[in-house]
């Protein structure tokens, strides 16, 4: 079977380095989905707006596929240990696909454009499928889930320095966009096996490259440097 994107997706965060690791842990960053000319057409999105959420069936274009890769190492188990590929939901998988639930927070069908909140994928990311999402049979409660349930992950507080945090209001981001990236920051999107706390880290962001530190359970955001001309 050959696919091809219905859309793309557009957001704040240009690299996979600082993504986060699962849809709805950064629910304040928000980003579009623009569908292709070929279904940019309002009959495609006909009801769509009386859903709050939906999935998206997306590609990792920014991963060198795999097919052969049989086990991964879970950031959940600290990045040493492995799983396989079918008990995980790392970003390297035979197939490349992507499967993520987020919010809709609006609609323009004569622009085929629609407003999401929450994602996981990067700026540009082919987008080859949307589905509503139905809470009947899409919401399970009250159950097991492998490895995630005996391995508590703890967001880290996060913390702009002067310098940063002065960038930044500068540049005029919203709250919204300011939030995203605190909650970008406080999934901690470092490597497992880093603990240097004087290491400096670095994402692109909102037209940032925002440079940050950990040290203990705090990120601290250290500097944020214009990389190119903001919108």
């Amino acid at each position: 079977m050959e696919i091809s994107p219905v859309a793309t997706y557009h957001c704040d965060l240009d690299g996979k380095f600082g993504l986060p690791r699962q849809a709805g842990l950064a629910p304040s960053l928000r980003g579009v989905v623009e569908l292709v000319p070929e279904y940019r057409n309002p009959e495609s999105l006909r009801g769509l707006d009386g859903f709050d959420w939906c999935h998206l069936i997306w590609g990792f274009s920014l991963n060198d596929a795999d097919p052969h890769r049989m086990t991964v190492r879970p950031p959940r188990l600290g990045g040493n240990e492995r799983v396989g590929v079918f008990a995980s939901r790392s970003p390297f998988r035979p197939n490349g696909l992507g499967l993520s639930s987020v919010r809709i927070e609006g609609i323009d069908t004569a622009k085929g454009l629609i407003f999401v909140s929450g994602a996981d994928l990067a700026d540009g990311t082919p987008v080859y499928d949307i589905k509503p999402y139905v809470e009947y049979c899409d919401a399970h409660t009250g159950i097991r889930s492998g490895f995630v349930d005996a391995n508590a992950w703890k967001p880290l507080e996060v913390v702009f320095e002067d310098s940063a945090a002065e960038a930044l209001e500068e540049a005029q981001l919203d709250d919204s966009q300011i939030r995203g990236l605190a909650e970008i920051l406080a999934q901690d999107p470092r490597p497992q096996y880093h603990s240097d706390p004087e290491r400096v880290y670095t994402l692109s962001y909102c037209g940032f490259e925002v440079s940050w530190r950990v040290a203990g359970n705090t990120a601290f955001v250290v500097a944020a440097e214009a990389s190119h001309t903001i919108a």
